[in-house]
């Protein structure tokens, strides 16, 4: 999944195979050019020193001296610090509601369409709900994404109540027995208050008119914004019980180690990522495959 010439993740395997190789043993200079790579690749102080302390205690306890062996653990150590068990996964149990939430212009649109077109293509029936009815062409962007994948959309005019399409969707997905059903929602509202209220009342909709459905509320963070998502996921977690995040944009110039930040600080598994612009362009996060595409060595 993770390729090592892709974005974030090609960089930062050779800033640490470089930390490695640069010096004949491994040493405290090693050490704080870790911290230093880490930190400059947005993973957070407390993280980043954890990881190293681990590393270090480590290399010393197993008298590690080959730069392959070290880079090797370096990943298995990130890898648990990453991994959720099976919370890192997207719940299997159907019928399943998913609330898409996050900040305008963090790729949640598209991440939705994406969404839709991976489920459809694993058999499921899916469904669309417009309920960033606050934003201008909100709905006509996510209804160009319906057609693109080719599910039904529940939509209402602009500044309808949000709460009222949740509504009307979750009675047309039950209608048609639809396995998912995704819900688009607002990003920003008039203040942070107005914006948390509305997420509360669509929450309670959906528990008192699908109570039997599964839930998930995934949060969606752009990668390129760095240490401000750390933000967002305080924010949005006071308003919806957030589940699992997205991270966007891991193909440009984003520095991605904000997943570490998050799963650690947040106790929160990352679900999926995009890396690229493509409709398939949205994947499964997998920790294994994290600490595999970066840090181990080439064939």
């Amino acid at each position: 999944m993770f390729e090592k010439k892709k974005g974030f993740f090609g960089r930062l395997s050779q800033r640490v195979s470089d930390a490695l190789m640069m010096r004949p043993t491994i040493d405290e200079d090693f050490f704080d050019d870790l911290e230093e790579i880490l930190i400059t690749s947005d993973i957070g102080m407390d993280t980043t020193l954890k990881i190293v302390e681990t590393l270090r205690a480590e290399v010393k306890s197993n008298n590690m001296t080959k730069p392959s062996v070290i880079k090797i653990r370096l990943g298995k150590i990130i890898a648990d610090f990453i991994n959720k068990g099976d919370a890192q996964n997207l719940c299997s149990e159907y019928p399943l509601v998913i609330l898409m939430i996050g900040i305008n212009g963090g790729g949640k649109t598209t991440t939705i369409g994406k969404l839709a077109y991976k489920l459809k293509n694993e058999g499921k029936t899916v469904m669309l709900a417009a309920a960033d009815t606050f934003r201008a062409a909100a709905s006509e962007q996510l209804s160009i994404w319906a057609e693109r994948v080719d599910v039904p959309l529940i939509r209402h005019g602009e500044g309808a109540d949000p709460s009222a399409v949740i509504y009307d969707a979750i009675q047309s997905a039950k209608a048609r027995n639809a396995d998912v059903l995704i819900c688009d929602t607002a990003g920003r509202l008039q203040n942070k208050k107005n914006l948390m209220n509305e997420l509360n009342k669509m929450n309670k909709v959906i528990d008192r008119e699908w109570p039997e459905a599964h839930r998930e509320n995934l949060l969606v963070l752009d990668a390129t914004t760095g240490k401000n998502a750390v933000s967002q996921v305080s924010e949005f977690g006071e308003a919806a019980s957030v589940t699992g995040i997205v991270l966007t944009k891991l193909d440009g110039t984003a520095k991605g180690g904000i997943v570490l930040t998050i799963a650690d600080e947040f106790d929160m598994p990352v679900k999926y990522v995009g890396l690229g612009e493509g409709i398939e362009d949205l994947e499964e996060f997998s920790s294994e495959d994290f600490a595999r595409g970066i840090f181990e060595e080439e064939e």
